[in-house]
């Protein structure tokens, strides 16, 4: 498969020049005297705009299917899901995959960010200005190895995102899968990626402000891709986290209270059965339902690919 070439050198004064063009920086005439507003006007303006999202989400719906099936198969078979993004964007990504880990046990290492500047990229303002650096956006999907068994989502409102772009291109030139998120028609982004998902979400409340709708379109989408594919790989046996990471009080009564559902088990006992089994919600839920030790729970599970209701209607 053919790569297309690297932009040009003056891709960042092009886009300069271009982002004026973009729906996400159009002034909204429907928040036009916003500053006139009074704080119940405001609140009931921004949600007005907000309710635009879902619908858009909605329309980009087959291309997140396709998504989601696509991350799973690479992270079945060892791979990883990597978000890369700059500003926002970035943040957003971060957050979901700090997230992953704890909801569905998966390691911390399988679901990575990439965020121009480094880190959450929080509080110092000279990282905003990283998201200007297409090199920094290659170099660190370099650092992080991104190769054939990964999916990379390149995550940029505007589609444009010098760094966003970089991270999509190094990816791309390492044979792994390219996911592209932005909420602009046709970006240049889309010469990058295997599969491009654009929320269309229209001019903001505040012309540019792409962490509103835009956001909250990203972070729809980004709460899809990865829940989705972790339902596809057994995290989940119907709606219930049986693979919680139980790291604090809370977390170990949200596991108790899994366990007691799926099992139709008193908490107590529940919480006896969850004990026995190392505190493996999954475990517990096959031993439980199964009629099994917690030995024969796992290899029934391990049979089956880690998926609870697979081991359930295994013949033993």
């Amino acid at each position: 498969m053919s790569h297309p070439p690297q932009s040009p050198s003056g891709r960042v004064s092009a886009d300069a020049a271009a982002l004026p063009a973009l729906a996400t920086e159009q002034a909204n005439p429907r928040t036009a005297e916003l500053d006139r507003m009074s704080p119940l006007e405001i609140a009931r303006a921004m949600n007005a705009e907000d309710a635009a999202v879902a619908g858009a989400v909605a329309a980009a719906l087959p291309r997140i299917a396709a998504a989601i099936e696509a991350i799973a198969a690479r992270l079945r078979e060892g791979g990883r899901l990597i978000y890369a993004g700059a500003g926002t964007s970035g943040r957003l990504g971060a957050l979901d995959a700090l997230e992953c880990p704890p909801t569905f046990g998966i390691a911390p290492d399988r679901v990575v960010a990439c965020v121009a500047g480094g880190g959450l990229a929080t509080e110092s303002v000279a990282t905003e200005e990283a998201e200007d650096d297409e090199e920094a956006g290659r170099a660190d999907l370099a650092r992080v190895g991104a190769g054939p068994g990964d999916a990379v989502v390149a995550i940029t409102a505007s589609g444009r995102t010098p760094y966003a772009l970089g991270a999509a291109a190094q990816a791309r030139e390492q044979g792994a899968l390219v996911i592209g998120l932005a909420c602009t028609q046709d970006p240049p982004l889309a010469t990058l990626c295997d599969i491009l998902i654009t929320p269309l979400v229209g001019p903001e409340a505040i012309a540019g402000s792409t962490r509103l709708k835009a956001g909250t379109a990203q972070k729809m989408v980004l709460n899809m891709l990865s829940t989705g594919a972790m339902v596809l790989l057994g995290k989940t046996y119907g709606n219930l986290m049986v693979d919680v990471r139980a790291t604090n009080d809370k977390l170990r009564a949200r596991a108790i209270s899994i366990v007691a559902r799926a099992a139709g088990l008193e908490r107590e006992a529940a919480a006896a059965l969850l004990e026995d089994c190392g505190g493996e919600a999954r475990v517990a839920i096959v031993a439980a339902r199964a009629g099994v030790s917690p030995e024969q729970a796992r290899s029934r599970l391990a049979a089956a690919g880690g998926q609870v209701r697979a081991a359930l209607e295994r013949v033993p």
